[in-house]
């Protein structure tokens, strides 16, 4: 009997797509050809944090997916975004603006502001202009540049390719198998490292492990969410009843509903949490306390995506502050 084939590891899945910026000439190469800037101008494309800082518990949180300090201290988030979304466009702008001033507090002189580019990959239509990649700044209205400061590209993958230089990344993350691969010949050198850092992910059993493992988070965190939207929605509706009918007030249903729906998602986040870290053994007794005793929904769903990024304990506890 033949052996089951096992499936592709895309890199139009974040974890894989990760993976693969983690190497230092493939970032390099990549960030070269977006930007159109000669390689040997680029001296340093380092990976940072990819939490964005934030000012207050009300505050949120800006969750990156490959953050990139590049050259003079300028700042590059790239973004992959394969199912459609919406009001991206706003969420784009919220994640480069707060990069943009996440370093400056009151007192500094303006000139510690820094560049931030926002590198978005999208598997849906951005607009329905021709042209894969669009580049967008702050411009007057006859085009005049204004500042540099602030630049968005938006690459679209399923757009036509036009004989540019990010063609081939564009097939690249499209594959959908290791045929496909071998189908791109180019003499990119980034490509081509790219290309066997995918062969080699593909046959990694502890990143096939992992990959597993996140893929089962993301179905078992949609099935606690409906979970929790729904007994919270039965236990919102009963509660709410009990209170409008003993206060005589409509406001107790109301009331009820979002008191059932927010302990429920609290508990299946924690749960979630969990699952996800046990991968690395026993948790700890801190880990556990602190997930235990967190009542913030913003809280907890950043800790859930430091779960499925993180590498140890230490590492998710790096993540927790």
């Amino acid at each position: 009997m033949a052996g089951k084939k096992e499936k592709f590891l895309s890199l139009k899945t974040d974890l894989v797509f990760k993976e693969l910026m983690r190497n230092e000439t493939v970032r390099k190469h990549f960030i070269s050809d977006v930007l159109g800037i000669p390689l040997e101008e680029i001296k340093s494309v380092r990976l940072e944090n990819t939490f964005l800082s934030r000012r207050s518990r009300k505050e949120k949180q800006g969750i990156l997916d490959v953050r990139v300090l590049f050259n003079d201290e300028s700042k590059i988030n790239i973004e992959l975004q394969i199912r459609y979304m919406d009001r991206w466009d706003k969420r784009s702008i919220f994640y480069l603006t707060k990069m943009y001033t996440e370093d400056f507090s009151g007192g500094e002189k303006y000139d510690r502001l820094k560049k931030c580019i926002v590198i978005n990959i999208l598997g849906f239509a951005g607009d329905p202009h021709p042209g894969y990649h669009k580049i967008y700044q702050l411009r007057d209205q006859e085009g005049r540049l204004y500042s540099d400061l602030l630049e968005i590209h938006i690459i679209e993958l399923n757009k036509e390719l036009t004989g540019d230089r990010l063609d081939d990344w564009i097939r690249l993350i499209n594959a959908n198998s290791l045929e496909e691969l071998k189908m791109i010949q180019s003499r990119n050198p980034g490509i081509k490292t790219a290309i066997e850092e995918v062969r080699y992910m593909n046959l990694s059993k502890w990143l096939r492990r992992r990959y597993d493992m996140y893929l089962i988070a993301k179905a078992d965190q949609k099935a606690f969410e409906d979970t929790a939207r729904r007994i919270g929605l039965e236990e919102g509706l009963a509660e709410g009843r009990a209170k409008g009918l003993a206060e005589g007030r409509t406001e107790g249903l109301a009331e009820g509903r979002a008191e059932g729906r927010t302990e429920g998602g609290l508990e299946q986040s924690r749960q979630s949490i969990f699952d996800l870290l046990e991968e690395f053994g026993d948790i700890p007794e801190d880990i556990r306390k602190r997930i235990n005793t967190e009542d913030s929904m913003e809280t907890l769903r950043r800790w859930l995506k430091a779960s499925h990024q993180a590498e140890s304990f230490d590492h998710f506890r790096e993540n927790m502050k």
